[in-house]
Formats: structure tokens, sequence, C-alpha cells
């Protein structure tokens, strides 16, 4: 029978990877609010989006099979407190809860992998006294409890950056921190957890040396399995954002050992079952040294056609097995190439776009390089500054996923793909603090 999946936050391009599955015949895509209705916007709607969703669904005209989601914050967090109202498999609010929330995810860790993970504290950045809360010394990161894709996290290295990060905290963090709030009205919450609500900030020592890598798995029956490990390299004019995920990683196997064990630990002892995540690591190569960067309960989108490419079908597969309560049975190596890489295509001031592709040069474009799959996020005429969701350091203009049989091969193909491009900028005076701040 054809299978009814409800996608919160379906959007095209992940609904074309989706269709191009090979069991896709036995699916039919329902759109449970659209991408632009749950992220591209300047507050996230939770109420309306936790009763709309359910009111639509219990006037379905037919069983609700799955519904799933591979975004992060609110989709990520919708998810578990939706399937529990329809009785579908998901893993529990209160491990997602444990996974998501920065600090309580902290806590749980310092019990269960304490020498994986940096010191850390928790700021209320409303206080007149949020420097006497942190006993960290300099550098270290600060960032809500729970925002998204690296919005509103700072690296301070003394005073005066720690009043600019506070400052930029203070006027946008109410975006995030409300609607988390009403989400964990849901929850049975310690009284350690009760007291910090989504306005608190987490400050945490640096843990960015060494190689970053990003484990994909699920939980499925008590089991923890790994399928894949990416690479989440940063190069540029500011490491603090990735220039492109690549797959398979090039980790030793022995310390991918390391991190699956500690995976684990973690998954078991929040009662993490029945869904998907993906969990990021360091490896100090001169320490030999793993330490745990965050974990999400979901797949990573980005990571989707860098399986296609190499193991021969996208981890979708995996996210709609775990939907529909089955074991997800995933290929490995079975794909038309050995390394695929997402490049994300930066610029770490402001400018204005001045050039655009056109229809025939896109058409170009996609003939020279027929398996690369291109997401451009600016048009002619618009500022970088106008750009949503970016990161504090940068802009990120598009987006480009290729496959290459060699690193050097991939490394070539993209930088031709960029010459190609057909897309100008004219600089624009702006603060060095970068565009969170701007």
């Amino acid at each position: 029978m054809t299978k009814n999946i409800f996608v919160l936050g379906l959007d095209d391009f992940n609904l074309a990877e989706m269709r191009a599955l090979p069991a896709a015949a036995d699916y039919r895509f329902h759109s449970l609010f659209g991408h632009h209705e749950v992220k591209a916007r300047p507050e996230f709607p939770v109420r309306r989006l936790y009763e709309e969703s359910i009111e639509r669904l219990e006037h379905f005209p037919g069983p609700i099979d799955a519904i799933v989601g591979y975004w992060d914050f609110p989709v990520s967090t919708l998810l578990p407190l939706l399937c529990r109202h329809f009785d579908l498999p998901t893993p529990s609010f209160e491990a997602v809860l444990k996974c998501e929330h920065k600090y309580w995810s902290r806590l749980v860790q310092q019990r269960v992998v304490a020498d994986c993970i940096p010191p850390f504290c928790v700021v209320n950045p409303f206080s007149d006294r949020y420097r006497d809360q942190i006993d960290l010394d300099y550098p270290f990161w600060i960032k809500p409890v729970r925002a998204a894709s690296s919005i509103l996290g700072f690296m301070v290295r003394n005073d005066r950056e720690l009043e600019g990060a506070i400052e930029a905290i203070r006027a946008k963090v109410f975006r995030f921190s409300r609607p988390f709030d009403y989400l964990l009205e849901f929850a049975d919450l310690p009284p350690e957890i009760a007291a910090i609500d989504g306005a608190h900030c987490i400050a945490e020592g640096i843990i960015s040396r060494g190689r970053q890598c990003t484990l994909e798995g699920y939980a499925y029956r008590g089991e923890v399995q790994v399928y894949g490990a990416v690479d989440s390299i940063r190069e540029g004019q500011h490491r603090s954002c990735f220039s492109r995920y690549q797959y398979p990683s090039s980790i030793p196997a022995r310390v991918q050992q390391r991190m699956c064990d500690v995976t684990g630990r973690f998954l078991r002892e929040i009662g993490f079952d029945h869904g998907p995540f993906n969990i990021e690591f360091y490896w100090d190569r001169h320490q030999d040294r793993i330490q745990l960067l965050e974990i999400n309960n979901r797949i990573s989108k980005s990571h989707c056609p860098l399986f296609r490419h190499v193991d021969g079908l996208s981890h979708h597969q995996v996210m709609l097995d775990l939907g529909l309560g089955r074991h997800p049975d995933f290929p490995h190596r079975q794909g038309p190439w050995r390394l695929a890489a997402k490049f994300m295509w930066r610029r770490y001031g402001n400018a204005r776009v001045t050039r655009v592709p056109d229809h025939a040069e896109w058409r170009r474009l996609q003939e020279h390089f027929p398996s690369a799959q291109l997401q451009l996020h600016v048009q002619e005429g618009m500022r970088l500054s106008e750009l949503k969701d970016q990161d504090s350091y940068s802009y990120e203009i598009a987006v480009i996923f290729l496959g290459a049989d060699s690193q050097k091969a991939l490394l070539q193909k993209y930088a031709r793909l960029l010459q190609l491009m057909p897309l100008e900028m004219v600089p624009l005076e702006c603060s060095t603090t970068g565009p969170a701040l701007a």
C-alpha cells in the first residue's frame, strides 16, 4: 500500500531527492507546512505550527503513516511532539531536548563522556553581571542554549568582543528563545534545567583544534548504528566557517570507532531511540584526543547528495524508514563516485550583487558539470547583508554539490566551476564584526 508521509518544512530540493529514491513509488509525500512557513521567517510561529499541524492531520481522510523532517529548530523540536500525538515511531521529547538544549546536553555528557567535552558554564546575557557568571579564560565560545546553524554563536577573545557578542545576543535571541520556551512547556524538566529559559547562553572552552568529523546514524530498538562519517573542512579567511563537507571521512577508522563508542554511550544514557541523528566531533591528531561538539536529532540534509554520490542512495531513506517504523537498510559504496562534497561559497564582507547567471548560462553550466547541483542564494541587486540566517562571520552566497574519484579532481572541478560562474559583486563598506552585528 502507498504510504502517506507528511514532511514538516517541505522544500523543492529535498522533495526531488526523496522522489528519486527507488522506493518512492510506494510513498505519497504531503507538505505539512512548506519551508518558507517554518524557516524563512523573521519569527518561528511554533504554537500555530503545532496546533494547525494537529488539526490538518486529524482532518486528513486517510492513514497517517509517518511525519518526518530534516531541518533543525523548530522542525526537529516539533517532530517528536507531533509523532507522539499520533502514536507514530519517534524518540521521546525529553531525549530530543537532551540533544537540542545545549546546556542540558552538556550536563548529561559530563556524567557519561566527561573526558570528551570542554569546560562550560551557563550565562544569563540579560544580567548586568554576566561576566561574573563565566568561569572560563579567554578565548571561548558563547551561544544561546537553543539556536540554529551557528546563528548568534561567537568566539570571544577579550572583554570587548564579549560585550559585542552579548549586545548582539540580547538584540536577537528572542527569535529563538520565545518559541523554544513554548516547546519546553511540553516537557517534565528537572529543576536545574527548568530555571534555564531559552534566552540563556552557554559558554564553552575552545575545542576547534584538529579535524572535524560528523557521524550520521540512527537508533532503532536499542541499537545505535553509524553508517557514514563526513569531514567538515574549514578554510579561508575565517576558520570558524565551513568551506565544505566531504564524504567519506579520511580520519582513521580506529578514531571513528572511538567516536562511535562515545555516541552510543551518550544516546543510551538519554534513552534516544527510533530516530536518526548526526553528531559532530573533533580529533586532535597530536594528542590523539576526540571531543564532542554537538549532536542533532535528525539527518543532515547537507549530506544527502553526498551519500547518493558515494553510496548510491540519499540518506533521506534512513529518515523515511525510521518514520515508518522500519529498520533502515542503507547501501555502502554503490554510487558513481569515490568522493563527494558540498562546497559552501562564502564571502567575508558585505557586497552588492551586480550580476547573476541567466537561464542560458545556467544551462551551459549544467551541461559542463552534468552531475553538479547548484543552489544560488543571491539575486541581482541585493546586498549580502539581506541574506537570512547567516553565521556571525560570513555570507553564504551559494552551495555546490560535486562528486569525483579523487580529492584533486574534486577540488579542480570546483575551482573550474567558480571560474565559469558568471556572478559579480561590488564590495560595500560594513562593520568588521560580521553580519550578525551589522
